[in-house]
Formats: C-alpha cells, structure tokens, sequence
C-alpha cells in the first residue's frame, strides 16, 4: 500500500504568503512612522513650548512690576498639560500657573532641558524676557507627551486591524478566481476515462498553465503511440504463436492415432520441434518486451570488438553443427557508449540471424570499423540474399521473406533495429555479393 502524502493547498500558501508579507510591510511602514511622528511631534511641542515662553517674556518686561505674586487660572483642560514660572532676578517666583511645583522648573537658564521634580519628569525650556531681569521656564510633563505620542500611534493602528480581514477576504477572492483554471484541469482530467487520450485544451488557459498543458498532451501523445504499438504487438504474437500451438496439436493427434512406432516417434519429433520453434518465439517476444526497460539503465563505454567476439563464442557450437564458419574481421578496437546487455543482444540476433539463413559450408563474416570516428558493425553472410524490393521491410515485426527455407519468428531483426534506436544508432540493410553468391549484409551505424 502508498502512503498518500498530503501536501498544504496551494491557495492556502499564496493567501498566508500575501497576507503576512502586507502584515510585515504594514507594521514597518506603521513603526517607522510611529517614531518619525513622535520626533516631529517632540519638535512641534518644543515650539510650542518655546513660543509660550516668548510670549510670556515679552508681557514679563512689561507689566510684572505692577504685579506680585499672581497666580493664572486654568482655562482649558490641556492646560494641565503645560506650566510656566516667572522668576524676578532668577530667584523670587513673581507668576507660575497653578499646576507648576515650587521649585524652579529647571536649573539652566537658557534652552531645553529635563528635570524630576516629586517624581515627575518635565520638559523645559528657559529664557530671559528683553530687560533681562526676569527669567520665564515654562514646561511640560513627559508622560503627557508620551500618551499623546502612543495615541498617534494608536491611530496609526486602527485602519490595520479593521482593514486586515477585508484585505483577507479580497485576497481569498482574488487567489480562488485565479485558481480556477487549475481546478478546471484538475477536474478535467479526474472526469476522464483511461482510454481518453484526446489533447487537453488550452485556448481558455492562463499563460503559466499552458507548459503543463502542452506537456499533458505531449505524454497523452506518447502514451497513446505506446498503446497503439502494444495492441498491434499483442495482435501479432497472438497470431504467430497459434501457428506453432496448432502445428504441435496436429502431432500430437498423429501420435496418439499412429499405427505403428515409427510414425509415432516421427510425429512426436516434430512435436518437439514445434516447441521449440514456440519457445524460441517466446524467448524473442520476451526480449522484445524487455528491450525499453533495459533501455533506460546508466549507458557505459562498452568494447565493440570484444561483444562481437563472446557472442561469436556462444553461437559457435550452433554455427558448427550447421557447418557454418563464423569469421571475425581483423581490425583496432572500437569503444561506443552504451548498454552491454542490450548490444550483446543485438549481435546475437544478427549473427544468429546469418547462421540460420547461410547454406551449409558458407561462412559468416562479422567485423567492427570505425570511419571518421564513426563506429560500424557489419554482419554478412553467404545466404540467398533478399530481393531489393522487400529490403525496406526487413526490421519489421513478425515479417519472413518469402523463398528464404529458413524457420523464423520474424522478430530477430526487429529486436536489432529497437536497440539501435535506443543507442541513436542505424540499420542499413543491402545484399553482399561473395563470389558466385549474394548474401544479406546488415550494418549498424554508431553515432558519436
């Protein structure tokens, strides 16, 4: 059994991406606003409090000898925010507003300055009135310029948290119509039957869908062709191998209904051969079935000579017993690229192939060359030859010329050109002439 692996959706990822990516922005964009607006604030209340001041020097120069000690009421209720003292002399306290403290506001005597006094930090700014004679500070409780400062901040943060769920929802919105193409392909294909392999449309399609698509249909394509060559396979060795089925069940009728044990043992002999002639039709479909498999295993530099020679090897004694002579051409080692399985296979059919249809007494000649870096495999033999008509369909399946006396399931070939293919390589077929016989002469050409 597959464990399923779940994956998050994809509207969910872009929907989270986008929202925290506003988030991350909006909460910089929110903090770095927030301090710039609490210098600037700091600076707009540094002037206010330095116009106060200015303000309250000009009538001190003019009318605080007329005037005592004088308290100034609180007209508004921000003007807890702010207070001020008048010192005649920097020393004797003539004026200050109700809510400043006993003490002088600040120790400097001119600018800006910070003091505790009772526990309260307050922000001051001193100066001289024109005559020089009194001293004016007037100030202003830090924490009332912090709550001021957090309540801008606050302000700043309010459109965040009710415009975040909107944002959220025209996100999802956006994400979910965007996505419909997707989901549209998706149930397309689900809603498909296997043998459907018509070409998905992509006139509707978003310009990032459409490689998916286009890749959709090329597999469709390649599958369909794949499906196309194995039910002709299947069809064609259905009816190559009910020759062979057949022709063993005839024996064995004439076996079982033989008068005497010759005629009996002649026919069991023939039985015996049609097994054979149905295994070796089996053993060739097998290869061919394996052929794509093999195929796609790591290529490797390979010693065309030395294959020829081990295949030579093992097919000797079948060449032997048919007194057929197998001949390798003298020549330099020529190295390929590719799978050893594979090109032992292909050299064993070719020679198998020039064994089975070359007289007795004939030879067999198997030789690699290379011209102009170009390997080449050339097997000929001594046979009968092929008409030049029928050359061109020599490789396809199942497919014997007529007149040649040999048996056969018409795939030898058909194995070769398959593993050439799959090594880039042709297959050239053509008649030899050798002395008064014309053989078949079969060259595989190697890429570099």
């Amino acid at each position: 059994m597959f464990e399923k692996r779940v994956n998050g959706s994809l509207k969910q990822r872009l929907l989270v991406l986008a929202l925290t990516t506003v988030v991350v922005i909006w909460l910089a964009a929110t903090a770095f606003t927030y301090f710039d607006a609490r210098e600037e604030f700091g600076e707009i209340l540094d002037a206010h409090l330095t116009q106060s001041a200015a303000l309250l020097a000009t009538q001190a120069s003019h009318e605080l000898n007329e005037v005592e000690t004088e308290h100034t009421p609180l007209l508004h209720k921000y003007s807890l925010r702010v207070a001020f003292q008048v010192w005649e002399g920097g020393r004797l306290l003539r004026l200050h507003s109700a809510n400043a403290p006993g003490l002088p506001l600040s120790d400097r005597e001119q600018g800006f300055s910070d003091k505790v006094i009772d526990g309260h930090r307050w922000r001051v700014f001193s100066t001289w009135d024109d005559s020089g004679k009194n001293l004016v500070q007037v100030a202003e409780l830090t924490r009332d310029r912090e709550e001021l400062s957090r309540d801008v901040a606050g302000n700043l943060l309010k459109p965040l948290w009710f415009s975040l769920p909107i944002l959220a929802l025209l996100l999802w919105l956006s994400i979910t119509r965007s996505l419909r193409p997707l989901d549209k392909l998706t149930g397309e294909v689900a809603q498909r039957k296997p043998d459907n392999l018509a070409p998905l449309d992509a006139g509707t399609a978003p310009r990032e869908v459409v490689p998916l698509i286009e890749r959709l249909n090329n597999l469709f394509v390649r599958i369909d062709a794949s499906m196309q060559k194995e039910r002709r396979f299947t069809a064609d060795a259905a009816h190559e191998l009910r020759t062979p089925v057949a022709g063993i069940k005839a024996q064995a009728q004439v076996a079982r209904s033989a008068s005497s044990v010759t005629e009996r043992m002649h026919a069991l002999d023939n039985a015996i051969i049609g097994c054979d002639r149905a295994a070796h039709l089996i053993d060739q479909l097998l290869t061919l079935a394996r052929i794509d498999t093999l195929g796609d295993e790591t290529t490797e530099p390979c010693q065309l000579r030395a294959l020829a020679a081990e295949m030579i090897a093992s097919i000797a004694p079948t060449a032997l017993s048919r007194d057929v002579r197998l001949e390798l051409m003298e020549g330099e080692e020529i190295p390929v690229r590719g799978n050893p399985v594979l090109l032992r296979i292909l050299l064993r059919n070719l020679i198998d192939n020039g064994v089975h249809h070359t007289p007795p007494g004939t030879t067999v000649r198997i030789n690699v060359s290379a011209e102009n870096g170009i390997a080449r495999l050339t097997v000929s033999d001594d046979g009968p030859g092929i008409p030049e008509a029928e050359l061109e369909k020599l490789g396809e399946r199942f497919y014997r010329p007529l007149g040649t006396g040999a048996s056969g399931s018409g795939l030898g070939l058909s194995i070769v050109k398959r593993i050439a293919e799959i090594h880039s390589a042709s297959v050239q077929f053509s008649s030899s002439e050798n002395g008064n016989r014309n053989g078949l002469e079969v060259m595989v050409v190697f890429r570099k």
